[in-house]
């Protein structure tokens, strides 16, 4: 949700009309995403609770491999996305957007896109459950994805789906060809 404004001009926060001098509560705090700099979600999580702003980052605790030895590394389930609970005015959009590392509230048109309490609260069920899960990003048949890790690292290509199998096709436009690829095996995401 974002700060709307009613027709006598007084601000309605999350969609809930205020009169003039009503302070801001904390029980009208929701939660919000906002994407961060490459690498940068714990830096951006420790600012912001340093300031007073609830947080959450998911991690998932996985073995990293070395060439020289082994150590279990905590990493972002959602790299590049950490979510901060505010009551979303200007004042509080401000604050969290000076952050180092802060790029911007996820939404359109510069409106941050409201989470509902029940999604934050199903991931943080799942992660203290230890159930085993996988990171699968929105990906649709028809859909332009790219090929993360493996051989096929970088590969670009159009999303296809027939009798159960998934496959990577790459379409030459001007000769009217393509190749396709089976991607068993393989992480894709959205372009």
């Amino acid at each position: 949700m974002s700060t709307l404004s009613t027709d006598n001009g007084v601000p309605a926060i999350n969609g809930t009309p205020r009169t003039p001098g009503t302070p801001l509560l904390a029980e009208d705090a929701r939660w919000y995403a906002i994407r961060t700099r490459s690498r940068h979600e714990k830096v951006v999580v420790r600012q912001l609770e340093g300031l007073g702003i609830e947080t959450f980052l998911p991690l998932d605790t996985r073995m990293h491999l070395w060439k020289d030895r082994r150590a279990q590394v905590e990493l972002p389930v959602f790299p590049g996305y950490a979510f901060v609970r505010v009551v979303y005015s200007p004042e509080q959009r401000m604050r969290v957007l000076r952050a180092h590392g802060v790029v911007e509230f996820v939404g359109t048109r510069g409106k941050a896109t409201l989470i509902p309490d029940k999604q934050i609260d199903d991931v943080k069920t799942l992660l203290n459950s230890k159930a085993a899960f996988k990171n699968n990003p929105k990906v649709q048949v028809g859909q332009r994805v790219r090929v993360r890790g493996g051989s096929l690292d970088g590969v670009e290509g159009i999303f296809v789906a027939r009798r159960g199998q998934r496959r990577l096709m790459i379409f030459i436009e001007p000769i009217q060809r393509s190749l396709s690829v089976d991607l068993e095996g393989y992480d894709v995401e959205p372009v």
